[in-house]
């Protein structure tokens, strides 16, 4: 497994890790699967306090045990859950941050989160209020690192300007080329890691029907996805897919949303083969010129 540094966090991070969502609590295959991730010297977790109503914390904590010395947990806030469990508000509010942690500690089982995210993000957020937060949780050692998790532009400029953010969670990938455009840039210039979500783009990169994606119609989605198969078909449409994203500079690491033992051995396959040669990401990149941000520039 090959590490890249979060810089302003001082961590090493494994250049892929284990996206936690697809997990469901009543599996008891979850315990094995995230076992077998450590074993493949994976180091980073995700997860978020919306995932299932916080089961989702939970039971990476309780497969965690143990082992969390030597393990790198990230997880969310900023969407507060209506109590009778029908659905959720966005909360960017600082005392709720600042209780919120508390309960994410409990369901974790740990004494401190090593990155703690801005479960998303509007530009008219109180963002001076937030960063306030997540300062204090700093100062008190509940979290190591901080940052959001975001696709905007304006938001995450935002940031960079007015805060210490160690790394920002987007979504990136073959067939979402949009972070190209200017954040991957941005980040990368500000010494800000990128955990980069979605990067088999909702499954359509490793096998799944073509559909309608980013507003681009189902029929052309099919066209570039025919045309990633072909090219460089020495390589599997998942490496291809997972090698993109990890071998660009500005990556820190791909997330990789793992639900079955067959996800975790393809991820861990991409991550083992061999990096793309210059030739290579040219071929994959002048498929098609990609898209752009349309709203929240």
């Amino acid at each position: 497994m090959r590490y890249k540094n979060l810089k302003r966090a001082n961590f090493k991070v494994s250049e892929l890790s284990f996206g936690c969502m697809s997990l469901k609590s009543d599996v008891t295959e979850n315990d094995k699967l995230i076992n077998k991730a450590i074993d493949s010297d994976i180091n980073l977790f995700d997860t978020a306090d919306l995932y299932e109503g916080g089961e989702n914390e939970r039971l990476l904590g309780n497969a965690l045990k143990g082992k969390r010395n030597d393990i790198l947990i990230a997880t969310k806030v900023g969407n507060r859950m209506h109590e009778d469990g029908s659905g959720w508000d966005w909360c960017p509010e600082k005392e709720y941050i600042l209780s919120a942690v508390d309960k994410s500690l409990q369901r974790l089982q740990t004494d401190y989160i090593d990155l703690y995210l801005l479960h998303g993000g509007t530009i008219n957020d109180p963002t001076d209020e937030v960063i306030e937060a997540f300062e204090r949780l700093l100062e008190q050692g509940k979290i190591r690192a901080y940052g959001i998790s975001s696709i905007r532009p304006n938001v995450i400029r935002e940031y960079i300007e007015k805060s210490n953010i160690a790394a920002v969670m987007t979504q990136y990938s073959l067939l979402d080329r949009r972070p190209e455009e200017e954040t991957l840039r941005l980040l990368e210039s500000n010494e800000i890691g990128v955990l980069a979500r979605g990067t088999v783009a909702g499954g359509l990169l490793a096998g799944k029907p073509a559909k309608e994606y980013l507003g681009i119609p189902a029929d052309e989605i099919a066209k570039i996805v025919n045309a990633i198969q072909s090219t460089l078909p020495e390589r599997s449409v998942n490496e291809k897919a997972m090698r993109y994203v990890m071998d660009n500079t500005a990556i820190t690491t791909a997330v990789a949303g793992i639900r079955t033992e067959q996800q975790l051995l393809d991820a861990i396959a991409a991550e083992k083969s061999t990096s793309l040669t210059a030739v290579e990401l040219q071929q994959l990149k002048s498929i098609w010129k990609g898209t752009i941000y349309q709203n929240h520039r």
